[in-house]
């Protein structure tokens, strides 16, 4: 197994970091776990509103 210097790490993340793109599937997995949690949260919290009328 060869050392590889710091320098040379950086660069071949940096190269390959712009070969992979943006990851629009991560983004996509973000927002939907988002807009799933939030809908969730209210779902189960609209069950405690009392109606004392």
């Amino acid at each position: 197994m060869e050392h590889v210097t710091a320098a040379r790490w950086i660069t071949e993340a940096a190269t390959a970091a712009e070969q992979q793109g943006p990851g629009n599937l991560l983004r996509v997995v973000l927002i939907v776990m988002i807009v799933g949690c939030v809908l969730g949260g209210w779902f189960l919290l609209r069950g405690y509103r009392r109606d004392d009328d």
